[in-house]
């Protein structure tokens, strides 16, 4: 399946911090079809560095999507029945305003002068496209990480507009850990000399720090078992030589690979904008889940065993509070040894979880197209 990104215009978009950005971008993908009153439709989230490209074979650079995995006919996410969107997130840079993007009161990237952004504003910029898509009311909204996050918040802001919610490898709130990672990501960028003060559009862009942080993060998505797994303590070569050796540990290898190839991909200033969002989120603090009508959406919850950056108590603390309110939830912990990445590739067990989700939640809806396919239950 080949697949286009897709471009929307908001003229105007109020943001939580009180600034109005004008001539606002969105990038999105989907896939499968939208039936006649937009019933069948699924939001899917992206997780932290993610983007729009979720699923097929993208027409620009030949690549799969981020959960390809998860998205097509007969997948967890069945396109044969269901029409699945994608958007890159605000202050992204895939495609949706961002950092990155050209200011238009001033005719130069807004770098570090761009809003600070939220969660929330995410969000709300998503439900603005769906508004011109003409999507009323989203039959689920699924996404894991920072895409699970999203997904709470779709819940809370617009609990009307939503039958259901799949948040995956996730968290309602950041640890003071999960903080501290993102806080030594973002000095490494920032103490970089390219960096400027974020002003580093048309020069040397800060590329050795924003490697940096990628490897940091990187780190935190893998277990010990599966790191142990993929390289031990293997030796590249004949190991050290002498102190100036390059490398010396496989391992070494991958996460300065893994950096280099971000670096092309990714700006560095979205990377301090996205992580602040990341860990200024707090549906806690904010009392939205304890207020969230117990009548107005399902809830699945993922987790996985071996995920020590998102882990599982954290899915349990959501859970917890959504029982004791009386809410429609279920609550699976999946087996595991990928960590964090788990939601990326360790589908199968996800697939009939979330399969078996989505056609209950059909089922009740009692919408006629949801014929469910033969040998599913």
């Amino acid at each position: 399946m080949i697949v286009s990104t897709q471009v929307v215009e908001i003229p105007e978009f109020r943001m939580d911090c009180g600034v109005t950005l004008t001539q606002v971008s969105i990038a999105y993908e989907m896939y499968g079809t939208m039936n006649a009153d937009a019933s069948n439709v699924i939001l899917v989230e992206h997780a932290f560095t993610g983007d729009a490209h979720a699923a097929g074979i993208s027409d620009e650079d030949g690549r799969p999507g981020w959960w390809d995995l998860m998205i097509g006919p007969g997948k967890a996410f069945d396109t044969d029945r269901f029409c699945v969107i994608c958007s890159n997130v605000l202050s992204g840079c895939k495609g949706t305003t961002g950092p990155a993007s050209i200011n238009p009161e001033t005719g130069r990237p807004y770098g570090m002068s761009f809003p600070v952004t939220t969660i929330s504003d995410m969000v709300r910029l998503q439900r603005a496209l769906l508004d011109v898509l003409g999507v009323k009311k989203l039959l689920c909204v699924a996404g894991g990480s920072m895409g699970g996050m999203q997904v709470l918040e779709w819940a809370v802001s617009y609990p009307e507009d939503v039958h259901s919610a799949i948040p995956i490898a996730t968290t309602a709130r950041h640890s003071a850990q999960q903080i501290a990672f993102n806080e030594v990501a973002r000095q490494s960028i920032m103490v970089d000399p390219a960096w400027n003060q974020g002003d580093y559009y048309g020069s040397e862009a800060p590329k050795r720090g924003l490697a940096v942080a990628r490897m940091v993060g990187h780190i935190t998505y893998m277990s010990d078992e599966s790191m142990r797994e993929k390289f031990g303590r293997r030796l590249r070569g004949q190991g050290m030589v002498d102190a100036n050796e390059e490398y010396i540990f496989e391992v070494e290898s991958y996460l300065r690979y893994r950096g280099s190839q971000f670096v092309g991909r990714f700006d560095a200033n979205s990377y301090i904008y996205i992580t602040r969002a990341l860990d200024t989120f707090d549906l806690f603090e904010s009392q939205k889940l304890v207020r969230l009508d117990p009548s107005s959406t399902r809830f699945l919850v993922i987790s996985f065993t071996s995920d020590w950056l998102y882990p599982s108590y954290q899915s349990q603390e959501v859970v917890n509070l959504l029982r004791a309110a009386n809410h429609d939830i279920a609550y699976v912990e999946l087996t595991s040894n990928y960590g964090h990445d788990a939601f990326l590739v360790d589908v199968a067990q996800q697939t009939d979880v979330i399969r078996g989700f989505l056609n209950s939640v059909s089922r009740n809806l009692g919408i006629s197209n949801y014929a469910l396919r033969e040998g599913v239950h």
